[in-house]
């Protein structure tokens, strides 16, 4: 029954920016402390009819008080700034009409990757067999539904004035996350051991912080933002030890590092260019230098480091294939999701189940869906698995996939949305793909990330909150 104290909280925020909506910090202060005290009540024994009718009181005293909101009323500005869906004949909306997926050969990068004897694989996806014992194991011999139950909530920062618009727990780590911000600042925090704090706060950029990652070894952050410039910050001083400045001195709206050369990252910036720079000489290599047609949104790379993705704000991704020593960038595909409408967040994954591999590349797009690709060949090129209907038509709204995939008839994907929920979807589920919805947000939700065990969820908002939720222990 703590889904219904997770619902008693979500009616409180949705209604939290109607108290005294001239101080800000109230509001935040009341939200925490009524966090507090639903987690201590959903501790104790309490009949599930008493709660429920606590909650249909609670959502009538609000709404006698407050007036009812209206979600369209939140949303129409968030729609106003959408631009009309053009037809293309690579858009979201006939790809359903393309020939099977199914039939299309799998992408294989050499013969480092091969397929392991505990499994099989069908059209449909990873087929479990008996001897899969390892990826149970690791995820706790639970059930895809059970073991992202996540409803309490661990913590709520507000060390922000404004969006956060980038969460990401620390590369194989259960307790420090970072956060980035438009108010120009980025935080590194401490969420274990109870009480969570905050480390340090990383001030340098002069304008609002669009994207960021940690290092392979977590030593570094690499951030970048609207001044122009991308920054590395040494995470032990909180220092930026360089500054790394667009060669078009254009706003900079996502960076990353490459996966088997942190010496390189890469930057792409509101016109277009797709730059790879050399951390140690501040510079842009020989040939890392390419062009999309838009706004350069999201990044990702593939494991290995020899494919780079990057979507604009234009609909499309491209794809460009990338020396990991060098950093010389050559461009390979070019894919149209849904012309007009941005593409705001790219993750890749090779390992869809520990012992299956089935790459596979995750995009939102601002025309309310969720896509997961399939990548087909060795130049990057995609093909559409499934999409899921999600609330994003505005907001540069991310998505992640679930580190731990193990053999329990299905994998997720967790995405932020405009309507302030965090949703969970199986992408091997054909029907009922929802797995599990959060709310608890008073604002669009930007980003999530997992700590590396699931046992933590991150989500950050555009009123510049950050909730730790944690998931539910079921007694057995």
């Amino acid at each position: 029954m703590a889904a219904v104290w997770q619902q008693v909280l979500a009616v409180d925020a949705r209604y939290n920016a109607y108290r005294t909506p001239n101080n800000p910090q109230f509001r935040t202060l009341y939200i925490r402390r009524r966090s507090q005290l639903l987690r201590e009540n959903a501790k104790l024994e309490h009949d599930p009819l008493v709660r429920r009718q606590y909650l249909k009181l609670r959502s009538q005293l609000l709404a006698q008080r407050y007036g009812t909101p209206s979600m369209s009323d939140q949303n129409s500005s968030l729609r106003s700034r959408s631009a009309s869906v053009r037809s293309s004949r690579h858009t979201l909306e006939n790809f359903d009409d393309q020939p099977d997926y199914r039939t299309h050969r799998r992408y294989h990068s050499g013969s480092s990757y091969k397929y392991h004897a505990s499994h099989e694989i069908s059209v449909d996806g990873v087929v479990p067999t008996k001897n899969a014992e390892a990826s149970r194991a690791m995820a706790g011999g639970t059930s895809i539904d059970e073991n992202y139950a996540f409803a309490g909530v661990h913590h709520i920062f507000d060390q922000h004035t404004k969006a956060v618009t980038g969460v990401k727990f620390a590369n194989d780590d259960k307790s420090r996350i970072a956060c980035s911000s438009m108010d120009g600042t980025l935080s590194i925090c401490q969420v274990l051991p109870a009480p969570a704090t905050i480390v340090c706060v990383l001030r340098g950029h002069t304008k609002g912080v669009t994207d960021f990652r940690w290092s392979l070894s977590n030593d570094l952050i690499l951030s970048s933002s609207l001044d122009g410039t991308a920054r590395l910050w040494q995470v032990s001083s909180g220092r930026s030890v360089r500054v790394l400045e667009d060669a078009d001195k254009a706003e900079i709206y996502s960076c990353l590092f490459q996966p088997v050369n942190n010496n390189i990252v890469a930057t792409g910036n509101s016109r277009g260019h797709i730059q790879v720079l050399n951390v140690s000489t501040g510079k842009c290599v020989k040939g890392g230098l390419s062009k999309g047609s838009g706004k350069v949104l999201s990044m990702t790379f593939d494991p290995t480091g020899k494919i780079l993705w990057a979507g604009d704000d234009k609909g499309l991704i491209f794809s460009f294939l990338c020396d990991a020593a060098t950093g010389k960038l050559t461009r390979a595909k070019r894919m149209v999701v849904c012309e007009g409408h941005p593409v705001t967040s790219l993750a890749c994954r090779t390992w869809l189940s520990r012992e299956a591999r089935d790459p596979s590349l995750l995009a939102n797009c601002a025309v309310n869906s969720l896509c997961l690709f399939r990548i087909i060949d060795s130049e990057g090129g995609l093909q559409l698995k499934r999409k899921f209907a999600l609330k994003h038509r505005g907001d540069n709204i991310k998505s992640i996939f679930c580190p731990l995939m193990s053999f329990r008839q299905g994998a997720c994907v967790v995405s932020g949305s405009e309507d302030m929920c965090v949703y969970f979807f199986d992408v091997e589920r054909a029907n009922k793909p929802l797995v599990n919805k959060l709310q608890g947000h008073s604002a669009p939700v930007l980003d999530v990330s997992f700590n590396y065990d699931e046992s933590l969820l991150a989500s950050s908002d555009a009123d510049g909150l950050v909730i730790i939720w944690k998931r539910e222990q079921k007694a057995r």
